[in-house]
């Protein structure tokens, strides 16, 4: 989890001071796309869920109410349930982040790049278990609280 923390923190500096000033709008965009990629890898975790409830008679029946989820359904919705727990805290999150900050427009993409990469880690580490899908969870959640963060202390120090 440290180090899923640093990678983020690296990721902010080198974007807040490496990243062009942008207009508003401009800064929207990217946070549209941003969103609009949290939210891909929302429709992919369900059709994932959806394809693995047709691997089987097994799973057919689950699916229908009648039996019991096998191990790949289970897991599909646990990646699924997580993702969609972490698409809710990163699309508020880039949205404000080009609201409020002015700086922002090379941190949006940085911070959705940070989202992907840990979305595609957990969710090709689950089945091995909480320690192997520990960092690529971290990633994805830090980025989003990040971005939260960074955003409250500018609020913050907007109004004082």
């Amino acid at each position: 989890m440290a180090a899923a923390l640093a990678v983020v923190l690296l990721t902010l500096l080198i974007s807040w001071t490496a990243g062009p000033l942008l207009s508003p709008a401009d800064r929207l965009l990217r946070a549209v796309a941003a969103a609009t990629v949290a939210a891909l890898w929302l429709a992919a975790a369900i059709g994932h869920v959806a394809a693995r409830r047709f691997d089987s008679p097994a799973d057919i029946d689950a699916a229908a109410g009648g039996g019991i989820e096998t191990p790949g359904v289970r897991i599909a919705n646990a990646v699924l349930r997580n993702t969609l727990e972490q698409v809710v805290l990163a699309i508020p999150a880039y949205l404000a982040l080009a609201w409020v900050v002015e700086g922002s427009g090379a941190m949006i993409p940085a911070l959705a790049a940070l989202f992907s990469v840990g979305r595609t880690l957990f969710w090709a580490n689950y089945a091995r278990g909480a320690a192997a899908r520990a960092f690529g969870f971290a990633l994805t959640f830090y980025s989003s609280v990040a971005g939260l963060v960074i955003v409250l202390v500018a609020l913050v120090g907007r109004l004082l």
